[in-house]
């Protein structure tokens, strides 16, 4: 997984009934885009470090804006 700062941070809940958690990519710590990332969560604006597991997807917005 890679992601470059802006990317969309999209974490599925593992509990029916619960939002999935949405986020923006604020900082990272790998020039190659690796994990873990800093993130800026739309629901509260908190920071927080994410180390994505298998129910993370990122969304890259510039690539959606070319199609």
């Amino acid at each position: 997984m890679k992601a470059t700062i802006g990317d969309q941070v999209l974490v599925e809940s593992s509990t029916t009934g619960r939002a999935r958690r949405c986020g923006e990519v604020v900082g990272l710590h790998h020039e190659d885009g690796t994990p873990p990332y800093d993130v800026r969560w739309t629901e509260d604006g908190h920071v927080s470090l994410l180390y994505p597991g298998p129910d993370t997807h990122i969304e890259h917005p510039r690539r959606l804006e070319r199609t």
